[in-house]
């Protein structure tokens, strides 16, 4: 029922609090730091999924159309049970994969997901098929080529800066003077800047549910109106851009640490050429970064809105294109190829 969304949820929150607690920091430079981190995320995910699983239910529970009806506690204490349960076996499945070396487990666990519900949607397209529409479907596919490579581009799109190392001699031997370059990916956070958007637009209507049968005649209406302002397509797409595009830069900020990088460029003894080593190296990464990541941000937000958009103009439900899903399909697939060629590259090594 929850999927891996509580797993990914207590992995966002490790990584978060990694970068404010120093102590958590300096864990996920060593391996045996790493798997302690990584048995914290599986034991917080258990009261993740518990929480959510409790909240679908109490919705499910209040719903108009009455999904569930009179339910006891040892029945509410079962479902919980149960849907935790689920959880907790997709997260042994995704570990089960990664150990493989097949690639990011959880990853492609939501790939299948996703995926999986392709032909159900030809099937609806093919049922509902009108003659009339039929440019409209050709225009859709057209979207859809449109998008893949363009996530594609975008995903697999890097700025090279230059490093230059500095020529050392040590007896009769001289060490350094080679030229390397620095790649910044244009889209550095990947779907994270999509996820917690999803996450924090979500969490006002799904509190305002709670309320709005309250006995207070004012807290009702205040739920209401929240309730019918997301439901306001305008009002949600901008707001959604708006977050995704402001998480882009916030993430970012998170993982990518110019300051370090140059602290290490200059221990090293490279340089970026005409740029000075220290505080005008790390200015002049932070400033190229954050070139860079407007155009994946820009990018980012308009993926995500895209069913919107499409909905918009075609007034088509079952036909939007899902712009995220798409994202994750094609970051995914590109990963495994490269997970799996790496792993042939190692064998014929191995066998050499």
């Amino acid at each position: 029922m929850m999927g891996v969304a509580p797993y990914i949820t207590a992995s966002i929150i490790l990584q978060l609090l990694a970068m404010i607690i120093p102590a958590l920091e300096e864990m996920q430079k060593e391996e045996q730091g790493r798997q302690k981190i990584n048995m914290w995320t599986r034991w917080l995910t258990v009261p993740l999924a518990a929480m959510q699983s409790y909240g679908m239910i109490t919705l499910l529970r209040k719903s108009s159309y009455d999904i569930l009806g009179d339910v006891s506690r040892f029945e509410l204490f079962s479902m919980i049970i149960t849907i935790i349960a689920g959880t907790v076996f997709l997260m042994w499945i995704g570990e089960l994969i990664t150990e493989k070396k097949i690639g990011n487990g959880i990853s492609l666990l939501i790939f299948a997901g996703i995926v999986s519900g392709i032909p159900r949607v030809v099937q609806q397209t093919v049922t509902t098929f009108d003659p009339s529409q039929l440019f409209v479907l050709l225009g859709f596919i057209v979207i859809i080529f449109i998008t893949i490579i363009g996530v594609v581009v975008i995903n697999e799109g890097q700025r090279n800066i230059p490093v230059q190392y500095a020529r050392q001699v040590r007896g009769n031997k001289m060490y350094g003077g080679t030229s390397t370059h620095l790649p910044l990916r244009v889209n550095m956070a990947g779907v994270i800047p999509i996820i917690f958007a999803i996450s924090l637009i979500l969490f006002p209507s799904m509190i305002a549910q709670f309320f709005v049968h309250a006995e207070t005649a004012f807290l009702a209406s205040i739920a209401q109106w929240i309730i019918e302002l997301f439901q306001n397509q305008l009002f949600y797409g901008i707001l959604y851009f708006v977050l995704v595009f402001g998480f882009t830069y916030f993430y970012t900020e998170i993982i990518f640490h110019p300051t370090q990088i140059a602290e290490n460029l200059q221990k090293q003894g490279g340089f970026i050429p005409g740029i000075r080593p220290g505080r005008h190296t790390s200015e002049y990464l932070a400033n190229t970064t954050h070139k860079i990541i407007f155009v994946g941000a820009l990018f980012l937000g308009v993926i995500a809105i895209l069913p919107l958009i499409m909905r918009y103009f075609t007034g088509m439900q079952s036909l939007a294109i899902g712009g995220t899903s798409l994202l994750i399909v094609v970051s995914v697939v590109i990963e495994t190829v490269k997970q799996v060629e790496s792993q042939l590259t190692m064998r014929e090594y191995e066998g050499m």
